[in-house]
């Protein structure tokens, strides 16, 4: 039952509601004056309802209702008054009061009321990351609620340092302590800066040189000096690397403390371990996909606002006349056009238009939500827009790593034999999508009977033709589309973004309040996703795990096809914890020449390493497409999310498994044998 506080200074009134209330098994408190109310709200946090005269001595309801929502915005506040007004009501309904009513009020219609705070407090609790503690039992204090799991807090510590101060091991030291020689059997070989290397210096030497990580060394004569880390110092940091990635991972998987403060946990454990200096751990969180996802949700912010949304949907969408239909004809077309395209652009455009059909289709069907359904809807269209990746080296910073490294080798591809090799992956991957999600989802769908074409052309048509906003937006648009196209590689993503953005301003088509009300944990969750990356990489923490991943294969799988599959196996997995381009970074210079020593195709070996890491489907840290599809999966109305975290990591990994058989049946002992390679 709800615990409410009731607040008169009618001492007569306030004690008969109070004995109604209890005879009817709801626990009160009763006060008279509203001071003492804020400092009741401010210690007793079991309080649900709030019953406020507004006119009393001392603090008005009005005052008092403004202090309750500052200290306990989940709180609803019920104003029940003698001397009721429109001016009044108007005024409360502003500070957020949950209902307006006049004495004297009818037991019955406040108990329904009372009822239905209740119901929005915990709406409310959700939409503002507020924990939710059902009980005090053990439990209870285990699995917590989302966004607040003490036990799995405790776990994730006492993982991390099991991890640290776990002994050091001798190829961790090695790793880290050999010296360059410029040959391609160089334990080193794999590290993200062996190219800037000299010949000579060790990981441990050219990280603690080139990062200026060093510590302070003490003479026998008593003289203080600073000196580079040895392989054990700089193997701690490693090892401190490893634990804050395997913490990051578990507690964004399993929503044990907000994503946003398990973005900054990472900087934390950057800094105070000294991992990395504070002026290179500010430029490992300020990389340009962090400034473009930043730039991607604001752009969508004002795409939305000016109706062109629902116009680009009618183009891209005008097919999907069914659910079937955009899973199997919608999907794959998708896909192939994030192969040439920016993927995360195309997200971004296209998941405001999704959030209209699904909230269109559940108030047609008098639904409250259908979770199954915008499951199904959002996430198909995220992981199909992941899997175009491999079409073409257009498709991402992740294939241009890779044409780098087999350049360095003599192996690079052109265009159009990447093309050949990538692009009929792609429209076969995204059907294996859509049956998935039609298998695992569509006899659970409450409404069924979606036409998503018609529900976008009916909302175009409610706005009426095209206005001069929508014509500017439009005309930055294409600016921006163009400057991607022919300047990524001299502006990055993020530059055309931030231009445009000024652009908007400028037109006074959006402004600064409104970009400002972006959902910036998602902007600071794949910031840290980017540090994380940078601290394994130049702490050779990266370099480790892929050395130990290829260690512990078979022999049968050291070469030919099986060292395609080993090198896929591993990127897919990593590439859902670090940024596909650090991946293929750190796992491309192992597996490449480990080909070309083994007399395998390296180019077979790239691709497949290069095409799995498009796989980043489990965690929304992956890749910006997941970031932007879980930003903007909210419901338009109640700014509920509708995606969780735990819904990308299900599904996530059922379908990056289905890519890797796809990628291995499919491609690498597919069409690849009929294909073949130089």
């Amino acid at each position: 039952m709800a615990k409410v506080l009731l607040i008169d200074d009618e001492d007569k009134f306030l004690n008969s509601l109070s004995q109604r209330l209890t005879l009817r098994k709801y626990p009160n408190i009763t006060l008279n004056n509203g001071e003492d109310a804020v400092k009741t709200i401010r210690k007793d946090n079991e309080i649900d309802v709030v019953i406020l005269d507004r006119k009393m001595p001392g603090m008005s309801g009005e005052e008092v209702l403004k202090e309750i929502k500052k200290i306990r915005p989940e709180v609803q506040v019920i104003i029940m008054t003698g001397h009721g007004s429109m001016e009044s009501a108007i005024e409360a309904g502003k500070l957020k009061a949950f209902r307006y009513l006049e004495k004297p009020c009818d037991i019955d219609t406040l108990i329904q009321v009372i009822e239905s705070a209740r119901v929005e407090k915990t709406r409310v609790m959700a939409t503002h990351e507020i924990p939710i503690i059902k009980d005090n039992t053990f439990k209870s204090w285990v699995t917590g609620s989302p966004n607040y799991r003490p036990g799995l807090i405790a776990l994730g510590i006492i993982l991390f340092l099991c991890i640290i101060w776990f002994p050091t091991s001798n190829k961790m030291l090695n790793i880290l302590s050999f010296k360059k020689t410029g040959q391609l059997t160089d334990l080193n070989a794999g590290y993200t800066a062996y190219a800037k290397m000299q010949n000579g210096e060790s990981i441990a030497d050219f990280y603690s040189g080139n990062y200026k990580i060093k510590t302070t060394a003490v003479h026998a004569d008593g003289e203080k000096v600073k000196r580079l880390l040895t392989p054990e110092e700089t193997a701690f940091r490693l090892k401190v690397m490893l634990g804050i990635l395997v913490v990051a991972a578990f507690f964004w998987a399993t929503g044990a403390i907000p994503m946003g403060i398990t973005a900054l946990l990472v900087g934390v454990v950057l800094y105070f371990f000294g991992i990395l200096r504070p002026d290179d751990i500010a430029k490992a969180y300020a990389k340009d996909a962090v400034i473009f996802i930043f730039g991607i949700l604001a752009m969508s912010i004002a795409i939305a606002k000016t109706g062109l949304d629902r116009r680009i949907g009618i183009i891209l969408l005008g097919t999907s006349k069914s659910i079937p239909l955009y899973l199997f004809v919608f999907l794959p077309l998708l896909a192939i056009s994030c192969s040439f395209l920016s993927e995360h652009a195309l997200v971004a455009f296209i998941m405001p238009i999704i959030m209209i059909v699904y909230v269109a289709s559940i108030r047609t069907a008098g639904l409250a939500q259908d979770h199954n359904l915008v499951v199904m809807l959002v996430l198909s269209l995220c992981f199909a827009a992941n899997s175009g990746g491999p079409g073409s080296p257009a498709a991402g910073g992740r294939n241009a790593v890779m044409l780098g490294i087999l350049g360095d080798y003599g192996h690079a591809p052109s265009f159009g034999e990447w093309v050949m090799y990538g692009l009929p992956f792609v429209p076969v991957m995204a059907i294996v999508i859509g049956l998935y999600f039609y298998l695992a989802l569509y006899r659970k769908v409450k409404v069924k009977n979606v036409d998503i074409s018609k529900i976008v052309k009916k909302a175009a048509a409610q706005i009426g033709p095209m206005n001069k906003n929508e014509y500017i937006t439009l005309f930055i648009l294409i600016l921006l589309v163009t400057l991607w196209v022919t300047g990524s590689d001299l502006f990055g993503m993020g530059g055309p973004v931030i231009l445009c953005l000024v652009l908007l301003n400028v037109f006074r088509i959006v402004g600064w309040r409104e970009i400002s009300r972006i959902p910036w944990e998602v902007v600071a969750l794949y910031a840290s996703a980017c540090a994380l990356g940078k601290g394994l990489a130049v702490t050779g923490a990266a370099l480790f795990l892929g050395q130990s991943f290829i260690d512990i294969l078979p022999e049968f799988m050291k070469s030919g096809e099986w060292l395609a599959v080993a090198a896929s196996l591993f990127t897919g997995l990593a590439t859902n914890f670090m940024s596909d381009g650090a991946t293929v970074s750190t796992i491309g210079p192992i597996t490449v020449p480990m080909a070309i020593i083994s007399d395998t195709s390296p180019l077979m070996v790239g691709l497949a390493t290069a095409f799995a890491s498009s796989f980043a489907n489990m965690l929304i840290i992956g890749t910006p497409n997941n970031a932007l599809a879980y930003a903007l999966s909210k419901d338009p109305i109640t700014g509920i999310q509708m995606i969780k975290l735990s819904d990308f990591f299900k599904h996530g990994f059922i379908v990056l498994l289905l890519c890797l058989g796809v990628l291995w049946g499919w491609t690498i002992f597919g069409y690849w044998q009929w294909i073949g390679f130089n």
